[in-house]
């Protein structure tokens, strides 16, 4: 059985290891148990643990959910938010005209 590997940047695995254990550190502060967490978000106990050890393979979707109950969620939209894309702006502004012209006559 030949399975595909996927394979993530090293970044990528970071920045997920991170979510993942600040998901836990916030899930902890809040006095949330595992089984609370797991009943609100309406996930399983080996799904918790994947998300919380920042799983690749673990939907966005479950990600949502948990920082849902962690009342985390709102800076969720604004991971992509055009006001924070320094390389999108950049390139939008190179597209911008140098000067007026004076419409040409004829």
């Amino acid at each position: 059985d030949m399975r595909k590997t996927t394979i993530y940047p090293t970044p990528v695995k970071r920045a997920l290891a991170k979510l993942g254990a600040d998901i836990k550190d916030a899930r902890i502060r809040r006095r949330i148990t595992a089984e609370m967490m797991i009943q609100r978000a309406g996930i399983t106990r080996p799904t918790l643990a994947k998300v919380e050890k920042g799983d690749p393979a673990t939907s966005m979707g479950i990600y949502a959910k948990v920082l849902f109950v962690l009342g985390l969620h709102d800076r969720l939209a604004e991971v992509a938010d055009i006001r924070f894309d320094q390389v999108g702006l950049m390139l939008d502004a190179d597209k911008l005209p140098k000067r007026a012209s004076a419409p040409k006559t004829i």
